[in-house]
């Protein structure tokens, strides 16, 4: 073979090398890129016991009775988007709960979590302050929308 024939096919070669990296690279660096980037204002957290809870943040509800177990909250840093779950000492909702009014839907979770049902707002069946909640056995499941805590804050 030819000196000027084997640099072409090195050439080639190194540009097939380079175009499957960078291709490799995209496929794996962007979703985990995109994935950092909506996530990024998240922040996750479990707790043993609501006393636990709402002595850690300030942003976890005060009406959570101080007896529950196993908490999970999440929350935007960005707004007053929240999740919590959390396992009460009986299957009612805590006395600061009033049903939710019929004929209003309930605003979506705008935050997902491996932990968290999805569609919950089909079963609302109360609010518990700005949260919406339901009870699944023991477990209460509460979401808070922005807008709700936009306009709960407004001046």
């Amino acid at each position: 073979m030819s000196a000027g024939r084997s640099r072409s096919r090195t050439v080639v070669l190194t540009v097939l090398s380079v175009a499957v990296a960078l291709g490799f690279a995209a496929v794996v660096a962007v979703p985990a890129a995109k994935d950092w980037y909506q996530n990024r204002h998240d922040e996750a957290a479990s707790y043993s016991s609501g006393k636990e809870a709402k002595g850690d943040r300030v942003s976890v509800p005060r009406w959570l009775p101080d007896e529950a177990k196993r908490i999970e909250y999440a929350m935007k840093t960005t707004g007053g988007d929240r999740l919590l779950k959390a396992t009460l000492p009986s299957a009612t909702l805590p006395p600061a709960c009033t049903p939710h009014k019929p004929g209003t839907a309930p605003k979506p979770p705008a935050m997902k979590s491996a932990w968290f049902p999805q569609h919950a707002e089909q079963r609302a069946v109360a609010r518990c302050g700005l949260y919406y909640a339901y009870m699944e056995g023991n477990t209460l499941y509460a979401w808070q929308a922005n807008d709700d805590w936009i306009q709960a804050n407004k001046a």
